[in-house]
């Protein structure tokens, strides 16, 4: 398949699947002879873990890690978890650091009148 066929295939868009490429997070697919990269299930099959691991919030040094585990086939359960945990701890500290966001700016807009003029409650606390 070509990469605009395997984009629609996977809902994403061609130059996700081109920047995976030079980041080597997928394998380089074969050409034909004037040049067009052909995708195989390999290909797919790897684009599609490198999607979702993305969708769930994972860098491209984690999948990086993650595809190269898998790939070598030289893991085991424990690493795989362990990778997932400090993911999750990175989440959850992200999770604090927008609840702590939150509380700072929900005062502030509490003491907005909103009104017409540039007078802004909001500008003079900041």
């Amino acid at each position: 398949m070509k990469r605009g066929a395997v984009a629609r295939l996977l809902d994403c868009n061609a130059e996700t699947i081109r920047y995976y490429e030079s980041v080597q997070l997928i394998p380089e697919p074969d050409r034909t002879v004037s040049g067009h990269r052909l995708y195989d299930t390999r290909h797919i099959d790897a684009l599609r873990f490198v999607l979702r691991l993305r969708s769930l919030g994972f860098s491209i040094d984690e999948i990086r890690s993650l595809t190269t585990m898998v790939d070598s086939g030289n893991y085991t359960c424990g690493q795989i978890a362990r990778t997932i945990e400090a993911h999750l701890k990175t989440i959850r500290q992200k999770i604090e650091d927008l609840k702590k966001l939150e509380s700072a700016l929900t005062p502030l807009l509490a003491q907005c009148h909103r009104g017409d003029t540039p007078d802004c409650a909001i500008i003079k606390a900041l």
